[in-house]
């Protein structure tokens, strides 16, 4: 995988970091896009590199950079702050989108993967219906509130506390994709 770093190696970031709960689910989707296990690496290595750059031009110049840009932003209000939401369309998974959130001046609030302007969640009513990869943050929360946030055990990652079928759970996600529920402890 050599050349500008764009789509195809950025999907390959996020894969690496679901690998790590979900290993069979990020192969196959890295088998998809037609990457080795080397272009992963490299493309991580790269995207490093990027993040960690002392010229770094900033989380939202380099998602524009690498993602081109957006295919739909929207103004955003989170309690009594504006943000703008901005969506990129990524191949791997066509119901969703990278979510970037972005303050007045530019600088990222939050990053992660939505559900894409109409199309259809899932069917969210049991703990059976929780798949790995089958929601996202949000839509969890909706369909089992009251949830709690957890502390992630990563920048990445999010967790939520609820309660489905009288069962104390934990839902595990990663770039706002929901990789696998526990017992709570």
């Amino acid at each position: 995988m050599t050349g500008t770093f764009g789509v195809t190696a950025f999907q390959l970031v996020l894969l690496r970091r679901m690998a790590d709960f979900q290993p069979e689910l990020a192969e196959q989707a890295r088998l998809r896009l037609g990457a080795s296990v080397a272009d992963q690496r490299e493309a991580n290595r790269r995207w490093q590199a990027m993040v960690r750059s002392p010229r770094s031009r900033g989380a939202l110049a380099r998602y524009r950079s690498v993602l081109g840009p957006p295919e739909r932003t929207a103004p955003r209000t989170l309690g009594d702050l504006s943000c703008e939401a901005l969506l990129w369309a990524l191949p791997l998974w066509p119901d969703l989108r990278f979510e970037v959130l972005a303050a007045p001046d530019g600088a990222v609030w939050n990053e992660w993967l939505v559900r894409a302007p109409g199309a259809p969640g899932p069917v969210l009513e049991r703990a059976a219906d929780l798949l790995p990869w089958s929601a996202t943050v949000d839509e969890v929360a909706r369909a089992f509130a009251p949830v709690r946030p957890m502390e992630g055990t990563a920048p990445t990652r999010w967790r939520l506390a609820f309660t489905a079928e009288g069962r104390p759970l934990v839902a595990e996600f990663t770039y706002g994709l929901l990789q696998r529920v526990d017992e709570a402890p």
